[in-house]
């Protein structure tokens, strides 16, 4: 199995790992076939709605950590709308590309984006458009969306 360099770097060198307190959102998703488990910290600027910050903890393989990696490093100084549209297909596109059996990460990434933006809209009592209820086991979405 082949990973590219992107992989390879934000394995070894991850961005922005860590725990926001008091963040504005926390997402935790996790995928029950592999093990892989990913947290996802969001601090947004109640007045812009611009992310200031983002940080995450996963347990699972280099590639899970990868995407957290650069799925932190592509919503950071964005608003959520922008946020948003970080698909699992954007955060491989970022990283070069994944093994086939490696898509489920990406997957992980992109859910725990909403998962922490979910829990933000239910903080502040707001609807996100375009944002609907995340999974908490991206097994349930795999079959329809890989």
């Amino acid at each position: 199995m082949a990973y590219s360099e992107k992989v390879k770097d934000h394995y070894t060198n991850p961005r922005n790992v860590g725990v926001i307190e008091n963040a504005s959102g926390v997402g935790t998703v996790g995928n029950a076939k592999c093990g892989d488990i990913m947290r996802m910290y969001l601090d947004i600027d109640d007045t812009t709605g611009i992310i200031k910050d983002c940080k995450f903890k996963t347990f699972g393989c280099g590639a899970a950590v990868a995407t957290s990696s650069m799925a932190t490093e592509l919503v950071k100084g964005k608003t959520i709308k922008e946020a948003l549209q970080v698909t699992n297909k954007a955060v491989m596109e970022a990283l070069d590309g994944l093994p086939p059996i490696k898509v489920h990460c990406s997957l992980l990434a992109e859910q725990a984006i909403h998962a922490a933006l979910w829990d933000y809209a239910e903080k502040h009592n707001i609807k996100i458009e375009g944002l609907e209820k995340p999974v908490n086991d991206i097994e349930e979405l795999e079959d329809e969306e890989i």
